[in-house]
């Protein structure tokens, strides 16, 4: 199968990837960035640890790693209504924190507003423009946080 898109050929900024170092143990960070997804617009409806699922079902031995399930509802409703509803499948706004070694924590995201532009679930447009350019603001805002520290 080959792919649309040349994924080797993609930066950081065409998916909008984001990433901050913490120096903190795991739960303590995952609440921090959870503040500073709230402090920066985001909800976060749905969160989840990979990491303790896999170690319970299948003794995978995962360091932790954790899911804030983020969304900001002004942004949510933009995005599927310009996309005719297909943004839906990627929601929500994953931040991601995992534990690099004890206490150093990699927190990380990727846009899902980008990737969804560039796998063609929404419109090359002026208003996908203007949706990918707020949201950016929001998750700029929130690594700010996160770099700032507790």
């Amino acid at each position: 199968m080959s792919l649309p898109i040349d994924p080797a050929a993609l930066t950081a900024a065409d998916i909008g990837e984001e990433r901050a170092t913490l120096e903190m143990d795991h739960e303590p960070a995952v609440e921090f960035v959870r503040e500073c997804c709230l402090a920066a617009g985001f909800g976060v409806p749905v969160e989840f640890s990979p990491s303790a699922l896999l170690n319970e079902k299948v003794d995978a031995d995962r360091d932790p790693y954790h899911v804030l399930g983020a969304c900001n509802p002004e942004m949510a409703d933009r995005a599927l209504d310009a996309s005719d509803r297909q943004l839906g499948g990627l929601f929500p706004c994953n931040v991601i924190v995992w534990e690099t070694e004890p206490g150093v924590q990699q927190v990380y995201h990727v846009s899902i507003m980008r990737i969804a532009r560039l796998v063609g679930m929404a419109p090359d447009s002026e208003e996908w423009a203007g949706i990918v350019a707020d949201t950016g603001e929001l998750v700029e805002e929130l690594f700010e946080q996160v770099e700032a520290g507790p």
